[in-house]
């Protein structure tokens, strides 16, 4: 026999998923705008325990549309603030995870960057990391004057 009750009925726990699986798709992060982006490959646990997520995160990279400009020619000036970033390593390069992105990018062709700075910089280097100022600079040079 049933006996109604008066009041709320009785709370169920609340069941989570986790979702995690032993296979995951392979994503990279931008190193100029810190975008996550696929890479096309596929990660899988060798030991087959449900431990990855569906997207798990590996490295750096250049996501699609900052790879075509690189390719084009240029490079990409990323403004960063030096109080919130990390430590330079020995070799005086800030690590991309390091780096405290302001927000501000602009992106120069390779021949302009070396003529600016008076800095040679390898064709494979996509990205050099600015303080704050320098990229403001830069386009009140170019800027039209009224």
């Amino acid at each position: 026999m049933l006996v109604p009750v008066s009041g709320n009925p009785p709370v169920q726990p609340e069941i989570t998923v986790d979702n995690k699986s032993y296979v995951s798709l392979e994503q990279h992060l931008c190193v100029v705008c810190a975008t996550p982006f696929d890479t096309g490959s596929i990660l899988l646990d060798r030991r087959l325990h449900a431990s990855m997520r569906r997207h798990t995160t590996t490295g750096w990279g250049l996501c699609p549309e900052h790879q075509r400009l690189h390719s084009e020619g240029f490079v990409a000036l990323v403004e960063c603030d030096p109080q919130r970033s990390g430590a330079l390593s020995g070799d005086g390069q800030m690590k991309p995870e390091q780096a405290y992105r302001t927000g501000l990018l602009a992106h120069l062709r390779r021949e302009a960057f070396t003529r600016v700075f008076n800095v040679e910089i390898t064709a494979d280097q996509p990205v050099v990391f600015v303080e704050p100022g320098v990229i403001e600079q830069l386009q009140a040079r170019v800027a039209p004057k009224d």
